[in-house]
């Protein structure tokens, strides 16, 4: 029997102060905003939707893994320009994460990793029930294969 889990996308509360700035004063931060000129290709982590071809999306950096130690991580995310936030179901899975190649890292409570693997969506369900099969593995975090972009996090599901 596999066990449960839940995908965690981030919060637009998180990004909410950028929804209101302006081009200038978010390029100021190092944050651009980009038209969509092709679906897939701009993944929001926040609806974990690909923006629709005409959206304007935000091109930052966020650090995805902050931990104290060797694995923290950031790197480049986009944000659809006023996304909502979306609750996943047990077991349920994006469709924007079944159509790519993935890389899935699983870390121990300390952050520490502890496994990957690189796999198309199509199996990720299956991955995500492989690698939570040892306990030691605390939660999962999701990237894009090839640019190596963070998707987003998975935990154990706990009712």
């Amino acid at each position: 029997m596999g066990v449960d889990f839940q995908v965690s996308s981030l919060r637009a509360s998180e990004f909410s102060d950028l929804f209101i700035m302006t081009a200038e004063q978010l390029q100021s931060h190092g944050i651009s905003v980009k038209n969509v000129e092709k679906k897939p290709g701009y993944p929001c982590r926040i609806s974990l939707k690909d923006a629709e071809i005409g959206e304007k999306v935000l091109l930052l950096s966020y650090a995805h893994h902050q931990v104290n130690g060797g694995y923290r991580a950031s790197g480049p995310i986009f944000i659809r320009m006023g996304a909502v936030d979306r609750q996943y179901e047990k077991n349920s899975l994006p469709l924007m994460l079944k159509q790519r190649q993935l890389s899935v890292r699983a870390y121990d409570q300390q952050g520490f990793m502890i496994a990957t693997r690189v796999v198309q969506g199509s199996v990720l369900a299956k991955t995500i029930t492989d690698l939570f099969s040892d306990t030691l593995v605390a939660y999962l975090q999701v990237h894009n294969a090839g640019p190596g972009c963070f998707n987003c996090q998975i935990n154990r599901y706990v009712p």
